[in-house]
């Protein structure tokens, strides 16, 4: 196998592969190679000619199949095992002539291939051969001989499955009964080969030494030799007796040879386990041939008896045993008592060694055949052996393992029997047996915890019963006569080291219980001995007649199995009559023993107060409860201590002394104070009962000593004794039917409830006793019947109910400490427990209150939720109990018909709030779930039905849900109205709890989901009302203007339960639901109108479901409430010619009405609102008709002018005519979109005249914003407005030429002006007024279209304002009054909460910043020459904003690390507060850029001082996003640069809030592009001086997404200046980021290149030298720096710091001296010249470089002369 990368010959293009070779080799012609392979013998290792007769071989063996039989003899385990499944293949699918021609050459292969060391080989090797047995069948027969021996090896594998495949192959050859002939067909040859591996082979001669391990050699020799040994067993087996003689000599000659007797010792177990199997069947088959080697046999087997081995045991003491059998004389070959029986006493002295269950069953066998000659002494053999045997049982392992305990116990009695069996009548060993084994032996097991009792006690009374009976039925009367020696013996000694064990004043527990639990197997008889056993095995000794007690065993068995109350009731009538059937041999010891332990225990317990003979004495009266051991134990004492007793209890005690005995002493141990445990005790009451004469007598005893003996710990133990044995239930059952019992339960119930409610201190341990008895006399049946009177379970339930009403009287603290917890456990148990007919009244009103009490809120149960959690459990397992009882019919329940009416209630209340709802809604849930899944479902329609509210009801709710949501579909013209809404508010007890039809209909949504879950078909129409009712719950809510908490609550609460229309819509909303919806809509109009196009919007219904229902157009005429809202609704959705259908019928209408129906929803507002709602989605283009529309209403401005609502007070108007005169508004403003057509100057004057008017009546109105059709009205003026302003702003030359001459100046002068001057005042008074209204807000409507006009304004309108002067105290600015009074009134709305107000000012600030520096400018002069750094302020009133704003946006963001991006949520707070800081940058940047370059100057120092712009950076860097790509950056052409934030410019819109997640973002991107751009300097400064993080963090992203962006816009600035230099020419390279400039004056050529960085501009630009002529080294040096430094350190382009060197240059040359600090004649920061000179040296310096040369220096001196200067 070659390496895959070594070197290979030249023109070798593939890799070595054997198998492709002899594939090759097979297609050549002439010399073909057979098929070379082994002999059958191992020791013939010759190979066959390899080649043959070309055409010989193509005859024989198909070429595939040459291909295979060569794989199979690779070396390599993968490919023998890929080739041999492949052969197995080929066998079952190809003809079988094709596979016959492989048989010749098979035999070779099998007999390798089957001994091979891998054992998936070998499996497959056996599969394989069983497909080709399939196919050739009894063509086979000619090779079998060759095969058979390894075949026989193979069936003997030690890999099982190989072994199995072995035997179906075999098996698939020869039927079952063919099977010995193929067996002796083959049999020399077989044998011969076993022979061979067996006695020939060695490790080295079955596998090749220089190419296998030797231990692999060794395994596969262990393994075969096993396999040999194996399959001679087999062939023993197999072969007819008849065919055994002829192998006599073979096997003769295979016994003869030492080498084969030494497998008896190899040190592999499994070939010693073969040998003695072989040895087995040696003897069992060929016994004669065995008898002649017995020399060899004896000692090869009977000396290893003490292999410990697990393989090797079994078949050890089986050739053990066949030896003993087979060859009487072994005992002659080996030393017994030297050698074979030590080791045998050493093995079951140690137990076996962990064999015990493999090894002692042999032992008696193994006595059974030992010749007296080899036992004698008798006595002390025996001794020995059955001391060894007891001995085994001190080990270990024997106390941890149940089955070796047992297999030694039995082996012990079965031995004992045996010997006592042999040896009767001699009197030694009788004794010995008794006395020194039997009797130790007992006490050895039952002083040992560790040991096991049950089988000792099963085997001794087997042993016991067989004497006994033994006894009884031989008639030789010298044999009865000793087994009755030996069983009075037995007794004696018995009774001995019971009295020993039971005397002891500390008695051991183990003990104690094991002498009573022998004592009760004792007294069982025979027959019931293994009633209640699996069936034993055990040796039958030959003079035993088991015959009918096996019938009878068999008997008792099967009713123990087959009927539950057998045992128990088999024990009693044992227990009573055993007297009968015990062996009087038995009898009359045992009752002796009995009574003298009874009499031994009494006295320890009266004279000690000895609880474990308490215990024993309660044991014993189990088993023997009798008069005479009673009397027995009340001895000679005559006192009676019974007084005040009735008279029948008197008579009963003189009478009975089991009665008597109970209250003179079991009465007492009850009610001891200090006894905790009196189960035993109560066992005692019982066996006194035992001996009552009749039912009557125990119940008068048991309700005597109810009324005042009985503890309720005792009554609690008799109760459950009675539960759970039917015997002692039937001793006292009619005690427990009775009313003394009954009465005291109720009393005991009534009592622990009452004293928790009065909250009694006291203990909860010593109620729960109580409380157990309660549960358990209600829980527990017997015969589908209660334990006590139905009656009294009746009652206890009424009290039980009674305390868990008055729950909710109680606080939270006294729930937890009252009795809830004890009344859920017994309900819970209860429940659980019922059977069908044990319904009761009281038990439904139980599960009601529970079911209340868990559907409710914490807030008003006052439950812990530890007891809300039980009150669940407990009143779901009611259900399910009731559900069961009930089987399907809801008549029977009252429990499932009042609680529908209880929830029904519940939610149309009105008194629910989002916890109590969702609390009750889950309650609901697990109720109606129950319901379904015990019984199927049937009662969950009926259920809902009862809960669902009628169509009445329904309304009602309707009625009843605030009407706000009117205003946002009024706002956004999706509705028209002509009439009034209510008032915004909510009422303050509404915002608390939720409308009632929000609870109804999210609770049947729930119940019908469960039922949608499990398939269950509903009534037809109920699934309809419910998903349409869910619709209007969640339109509604969905229609509310900022709607408060509860709603969002309650929205948010449906989704976590899944309660969504999708869910109850399965696949789509149902033509049933649609039907609904649109005959409500119809009817009704508003939110079912809503629902519709919500529908429609979600595609829950296409638009061809709908179609149907508005196919007749003229049937939504003449026009409602209802069919107006349907028709807006469906607009959107509608086609073309159906919406110009809808016109067609509206345009008829808007002619000839009187002022009336001008204004009535069937008139002239109904129509006009119908066309305005088609136009709106500019479907009609038909410009005359909308002309003549115009025309209509410009008439009916003649005919009604009072309905136009100019320059008036709204108070006094209608909401009808507000109504016609918005639609009038909203049709114009359309027209003005719509229309393309040339109007006449009349109509342009209609137009905006009324737009003028609307506008004066909007502002004169403004305190009636709050009523909903009067901010509409505001809306659409302003929209109007707005429309007009957008239409002559964006005019183009040819539409102006299509306008009537002088209608644009009387626009700009007249119109224009009004608007504005109207509109700018109102904005400060609105926004004066509301501070904190969001824009959401319904008051804040008419924000955005006033602000939207307000953008028009042009720069001179703003100046030209007439807003009230407006100073401020501040420090005095360089602005005029009226300017700075429009900066003092518009800069604070930069932080209004209202974000149109916020864009709107920033678009008219932004007009106005340019004009701005020019005032700093004209008093520049004033500034630079002081001795420090100069600087000055940006706008006062911009500053004072940015401080406040700063404040502000460190508490947003403050926390956040830079580079962690923060996503600010639109339109919260927070997002006005960014905006606003965003906004006041941009303006300070634009201001910043319209200035000079000295005012830059100035200006950055200030924000150098104020850190301004650091903030402002590291804010940045928390609200840029990580990926500023533009939302359609995906659609862009991939070879083109993606768009990003930074490519495109941001629109700040104020209508389109599609975008609104990106406006921070995008605008942070804009706000750093602007820094970078005007301020590179200061920016690089700040990114120079930040930490590492965050400096690699900028670094990365401006590399990334800006520089590249800058970069290219500055070279494009200086390839399109227009800027003209004197004496420069700037040249720039877009590629290569290069500006060039050349500077020329006289012969002096300069030229330079400024190269910039990739992270420009943060990283320093680089300037490099051209060409330099006539200019000295050291002076074109400075140049460079000074150049460097001006394009490094001045914030602004590179076209401005090419201007400021070449004008240091210009002064350079013109004679003007550098400054000697910074060697500059032009300050690089402010511009300035040297004009501080030394008074000394005449030296003239910059004063910003001096000043710094002063403050770093701390010296006043010159630079120059060191001088003092002055």
């Amino acid at each position: 196998m070659g390496g895959k990368n070594k070197q290979r010959t030249k023109g070798n293009l593939r890799p070595s592969n054997s198998g492709r070779a002899a594939e090759l080799l097979a297609k050549e012609k002439g010399t073909v190679p057979g098929f070379i392979g082994f002999g059958t013998s191992q020791s013939d290792l010759g190979y066959v000619p390899a080649i043959q007769g070309a055409e010989e071989i193509d005859n024989l063996v198909d070429s595939d199949f040459r291909m295979v039989l060569r794989k199979l003899s690779k070396k390599d385990v993968t490919t023998k095992l890929k080739a041999m499944q492949e052969f197995g293949t080929m066998c079952t699918e190809r003809e079988t002539e094709t596979v016959k021609g492989v048989l010749p050459y098979w035999p070779r292969i099998f007999c390798k291939i089957s001994l091979d060391h891998d054992r998936r080989v070998r499996e497959a090797t056996q599969q394989a051969f069983e497909k080709l047995i399939l196919k050739v069948k009894k063509h086979l027969a000619p090779y079998l001989k060759s095969l058979m021996g390894y075949w026989l090896m193979a069936q003997c594998d030690t890999y099982t499955p190989a072994a199995c495949a072995a035997k179906d192959a075999f098996e698939a050859a020869f039927p079952p009964s063919k099977q010995p002939e193929a067996i002796a067909f083959c049999k020399d040859e077989i044998i011969s080969v076993l022979q061979d591996h067996l006695l020939k082979e060695t490790p080295n001669t079955l596998s090749d030494p220089q190419t296998v391990p030797e231990e692999e050699r060794e395994a596969k020799f262990y393994r075969v030799v096993t396999c040999s040994l194996l399959a001679l067993k087999k062939l023993l087996c197999l072969l007819p007796d008849t065919e055994l003689d002829s192998l006599e000599e073979k096997f003769k000659s295979l016994l003869s040879q030492n080498k084969f007797w030494k497998y008896g010792k190899h040190s592999v177990p499994q070939i010693r386990s073969a040998y003695f199997e072989l040895v087995s069947a040696l003897c069992e088959h060929i016994p004669q041939l065995m008898k002649e080697e017995a020399s060899k046999v004896s000692p090869s087997v009977l000396l290893s008896i003490d292999d410990s081995d697990p393989i090797v045991c079994p078949a050890l003491w089986e050739a053990v045993l066949y030896t003993l059998t087979t060859i009487e004389d072994c005992w002659l070959h080996v030393n017994a008592k030297k050698s074979v029986f030590p080791k045998l006493s050493i093995m079951i002295r140690e137990g076996g060694r962990g064999l015990a269950t493999v090894i002692y069953p042999y032992l008696l066998p193994f006595i059974s055949k030992l010749p007296q000659s080899i036992t004698d002494p008798k006595l002390d053999f025996f001794k020995n052996f059955l001391t060894s045997l007891v001995a085994g049982l001190s080990t270990e392992r024997m106390k941890t393992s149940f089955s070796e305990c047992s297999a030694v116990i039995s082996a012990f009695f079965e031995c004992l029997r045996f010997i006592m069996q042999q040896n009767l009548g001699e009197q030694e060993i009788e004794q010995m047996l008794v006395n020194d084994q039997l009797i130790p032996f007992i006490d050895t097991v039952l002083k040992d915890p560790g040991l096991p009792h049950g089988p000792l006690f099963n085997h001794l009374v087997e042993t016991l019963s067989s004497w006994e009976n033994k006894a009884d039925v031989e008639k030789d009367d010298k044999t009865t006569h000793n087994l009755e020696n030996v069983l009075l013996n037995f007794w004696e000694r018995l009774s001995e080291i019971c009295v020993k064990k039971i005397s002891e004043p500390e008695a051991d527990v183990k003990s104690v219980l094991g002498v009573s639990n022998l004592l009760q197997v004792l007294q069982k008889p025979k027959s019931s001995l293994k009633s209640n056993k699996k069936k034993l095995s055990k040796v039958r000794f030959a003079d035993e007649t088991p015959e009918g007690n096996k019938e009878n065993e068999k008997c008792v068995f099967s009713e123990g199995e087959n009927s539950e109350g057998s045992e128990s009731m088999t024990e009693s009538f044992l227990n009573h009559n055993s007297s009968n059937l015990v062996s009087p041999l038995r009898k009359k010891p045992l009752e002796d023993l009995v009574c003298k332990l009874a009499e031994m225990s009494i006295k320890y317990v009266n004279e000690q107060k000895s609880e474990q003979h308490l215990r024993f004495l309660s044991l014993l009266l189990d088993s023997f409860s009798s008069s005479q051991v009673f009397k027995m134990l009340l001895g000679d004492e005559k006192e009676s201590i019974i007084k005040d007793k009735p008279l029948e209890i008197t008579k009963l005690v003189q009478k009975n002394p089991a009665v008597q005995f109970l209250y003179r002493k079991v009465v007492g141990w009850l009610n001891e104070d200090q006894r905790k445990d009196v189960d035993f005790l109560v066992d005692i009451l019982y066996s006194a009962l035992r001996c009552c004469d009749g039912d009557v007598d125990r119940k008068d005893v048991l309700d005597d000593l109810t009324k005042e003996d009985l503890e309720w710990h005792s009554l609690l133990q008799v109760i459950e004794k009675a539960c759970s044995s039917s015997d002692k239930h039937a001793l006292v059952a009619p005690w427990l039917k009775g009313d003394t019992l009954g009465e005291k339960l109720v009393a005991l119930a009534d009592r622990l409830c009452n004293k928790d409610l009065e909250s009694t201190v006291s203990s909860q341990s010593y109620f729960s006793e109580q409380w157990t008895l309660l549960s358990l006399v209600l829980s527990q049946h017997v015969k589908n019947d209660y334990l006590i009177e139905e009656v009294y379970a009746e009652r206890i339930i009424v009290k039980l109910h009674e305390t868990l009403s008055k729950t909710k009287e109680l606080s939270e603290a006294e729930n937890s400490d009252s009795s809830v917890s004890f009344i859920c456990d017994v309900a819970y148990n209860y429940f659980s427990s019922a059977k069908g007919r044990l319904l009761m009244p009281s038990s439904e009103d139980l599960l009601l209150t529970l079911f209340q009490l868990c559907a409710q809120s914490k807030e008003k149960t006052r439950l812990p939720d530890f007891l809300t959690c039980k009150l669940k459990n407990t009143w779901l397992s009611g259900v399910n109990f009731l559900v069961g009882k009930t089987g399907g019919t809801r008549e029977q329940s009252t429990f499932l018909r009042v609680s529908a009416l209880w929830l029904k209630k519940q939610v149309q209340s009105s008194s629910l709030d989002n916890t109590s709802l969702q609390v009750l809604l889950s309650a609901v849930d697990d109720l109606l779930n129950t319901l379904v899944e015990s019984e199927g479902g049937a009662l969950l329609g009926v259920y809902i039905g009862s809960v669902m509210p009628d169509n009445t009801e329904w309304e009602s709710m309707r009625q009843c849900l605030p009407a706000q949501w009117l205003h946002r579909p009024l706002l956004e013209a999706r509705l028209s109205l002509n009439y009034e809404c209510f008032k915004t508010d909510f009422k303050e007890q509404d915002t608390k709890t939720l409308p009632s039809h929000l609870c109804t209909s999210a609770l049947l949504s729930k119940m019908t989901l469960v039922a949608l879950k499990k398939k269950i078909v509903l009534e037809s129409n109920v699934l309809e009302k419910i998903t349409a009712e869910l619709l209007y719950s969640l339109q509604w809510c969905e229609e509310l203007d900022n709607p408060p908490n509860f709603v969002t609550g309650f929205c948010e609460m449906l989704q976590k339960m899944n309660i969504t229309c999708d869910n109850l819509c399965v696949l789509r909303v149902t033509s049933g639901v649609l039907q609904l919806l649109f005959n409500r809509s119809r009817e009704n109009g508003t939110l079912w109108s809503l629902i519709l196009a919500k529908l429609i919007l979600s595609r829950s219904i296409s638009s061809e479901e709908v179609k149907p229902h508005y196919k007749r157009k003229e049937s939504f005429f003449p026009l409602t409430e209802g069919n107006l809202h349907t028709i807006q609704s469906l607009c959107p959705f509608l086609s073309k010619e159906e919406k110009k259908e809808f016109s067609s019928q509206c345009i008829p209408a808007l002619l000839g009405w009187t002022k009336e129906d001008l204004c009535s929803t069937n008139g002239g507002f109904g129509h006009l609102a119908i066309f305005n709602s088609c136009l709106q989605t500019r479907s009609i283009d038909d410009g005359e008709l909308l002309h003549g529309i115009l025309k209509i209403i410009i008439s009916w401005k003649k005919e009604h002018e009072d309905i136009f609502l100019f320059s008036c007070n709204l108070s006094e108007a209608s909401p009808e005519v507000l109504g016609v005169n918005i639609e009038i508004i909203r049709f114009l403003c359309l027209f003005l979109k719509c229309c393309s057509s040339p109007l006449a100057e009349s109509e342009w004057d209609f137009i905006m005249c009324s737009m003028l008017a609307w506008l004066e009546t909007t502002k004169e109105n403004q305190a009636l914003y709050s009523v909903p059709l009067i901010q509409r009205f505001a809306c659409v003026s302003c929209d109007l407005a707005c429309d007009l302003s957008a239409f002559f702003d964006l005019a183009t030359p040819e539409t102006i030429a299509n306008l009537p001459v002088n209608l644009v100046s009387e626009w700009k002068e007249f119109f224009s002006q009004g608007i504005h001057s109207l509109l700018l005042p109102l904005l400060v008074t609105v926004t004066g007024e509301n501070k904190d209204l969001s824009e959401t807000t319904f008051e804040n409507a008419m924000l955005k279209p006033m602000c939207e006009t307000l953008t028009y304004i042009s720069k001179d309108q703003l100046l030209s304002h007439r807003l009230l002067a407006k100073l401020g105290t501040g420090p005095k600015t360089n602005f005029p009054e009226n300017l700075q009074t429009l900066l003092n009134t518009l800069v604070p709305l930069l932080l209004f909460r209202a974000r149109p107000v916020q864009i709107a000012v920033y678009h008219m600030l932004y007009k106005l910043m340019p004009e701005l520096p020019q005032y700093d400018q004209d008093n520049l002069k004033s500034y630079g020459d002081e001795e420090e750094e100069p600087a000055l302020s940006p706008p006062a009133i911009l500053m004072s904003l940015l401080n406040t704003q700063e404040d502000l946006l460190e508490n947003i963001l403050g926390c956040i690390p830079v580079g962690q991006i923060v996503t600010i949520k639109p339109l919260s707070e927070d997002f006005c507060y960014v905006l606003g800081y965003l906004l006041t940058w941009k303006l300070i940047l634009t201001f910043f850029k319209a200035a000079s370059s000295q005012l830059r100057a100035l200006y950055s120092m200030y924000l150098r001082k104020t850190k301004s712009l650091n903030k402002l950076l590291y804010h940045l860097f928390r609200l840029m996003p990580e990926n500023p790509s533009y939302g359609e950056a995906t659609l862009e052409i991939s070879n083109k640069d993606p768009k990003t934030f930074f490519t495109e410019e941001l629109q700040l819109s104020i209508r389109e809030t599609s975008t609104l997640p990106h406006h921070i973002p995008h605008l942070a991107c804009s706000v750093y592009h602007m820094t970078l751009k005007d301020l590179p300097a200061m920016v690089r400064l700040w990114w120079n001086s930040s930490e590492k993080r965050v400096f690699n963090i900028v670094d990365r992203f401006t590399s990334k997404y800006v520089s590249s962006v800058l970069s290219f816009q500055e070279i494009s600035s200086v390839q399109t200046s227009t800027q003209l230099f004197n004496g420069m020419t700037v040249k720039a390279r877009a590629t290569t980021r290069e500006v060039m400039a050349t500077y020329t004056i006289e012969d002096i050529v300069i030229e330079l290149i400024i190269q910039l960085p990739s992270n420009y501009p943060l990283g320093s630009i680089s300037v490099e030298s051209g060409k330099r002529v006539g200019v000295a080294v050291q002076q074109w040096r400075n140049w460079m720096l000074q150049l460097s430094t001006y394009l490094t350190h001045q914030n602004g382009s590179i076209m401005e710091g090419l201007a400021l060197w070449k004008n240091n240059v210009d002064k350079r040359f013109e004679g003007v001296e550098d400054c000697m600090i910074c060697f500059s004649v032009i300050h690089g920061f402010n511009y300035s010249l040297p004009k501080k000179a030394c008074r000394t040296c005449k030296k003239k310096f910059h004063s910003a470089c001096l000043y710094k040369w002063f403050t770093s220096s701390n010296k006043s001196t010159c630079p120059l002369c060191r001088e003092t200067f002055f």
